[in-house]
């Protein structure tokens, strides 16, 4: 499909050399690990080879945005990607349909379809993972590098509510990380 290297390679660069030093957890590292869980819906579903194209692209420019600042992150990477898929030649309708999962990923998460929501859960796939923790922990350290929160007692209710709030939208998510999600919730509401 037409420019998917030459984006990578140029999305991932910038993301590598321009992001904010005060992103600990909206890093190259989360942008790969996000692209790495699409990949592992791609070989577990039939999804055509059109939209295997869109969701790697989506992956990977989904949170570009932060390359401009936090604030309505998604709204500033759709843009950025758009301007990047029409200098590589992508279709119009392609385009949307990235700007569409980019914007699916904005909490509350909203997605629309199935593309959608496979962008969604594999955004939040930690949540229900064994290295919920230690990647967690980064978020705390970014929300605090950028006075989201100041407190460790602040940090722990907001993960709280996030948990209570939050749901998975693939049946693969529901059954194999909703029930670790919930272990991290319960830990942190008896600590």
């Amino acid at each position: 499909m037409q420019g998917y290297r030459k984006l990578r390679k140029i999305v991932l660069s910038d993301l590598e050399s321009n992001l904010p030093k005060s992103l600990t957890y909206h890093v190259l590292d989360h942008t790969l690990d996000v692209l790495n869980v699409c990949n592992q819906y791609i070989k577990r579903e039939e999804l055509s080879e059109k939209e295997r194209y869109l969701l790697r692209i989506g992956a990977i420019v989904h949170d570009m945005g932060f390359l401009k600042g936090t604030v309505n992150h998604e709204e500033a990477g759709a843009a950025m990607a758009e301007l990047i898929m029409k200098d590589l030649g992508v279709k119009q309708e392609d385009i949307e349909k990235v700007k569409g999962l980019v914007m699916a990923t904005k909490i509350p998460q909203n997605p629309q379809n199935h593309l959608q929501r496979i962008i969604c859960d594999a955004d939040l796939d930690y949540l229900g993972r064994k290295d919920y923790p230690e990647i967690s922990q980064r978020l705390f350290t970014e929300l605090k590098n950028t006075n989201v929160i100041s407190t460790a007692k602040q940090w722990r209710e907001l993960q709280i509510n996030f948990l209570k709030s939050h749901h998975y939208h693939t049946p693969f998510a529901i059954k194999n990380r909703e029930p670790q999600k919930q272990i991290w919730l319960q830990k942190l509401l008896a600590s």
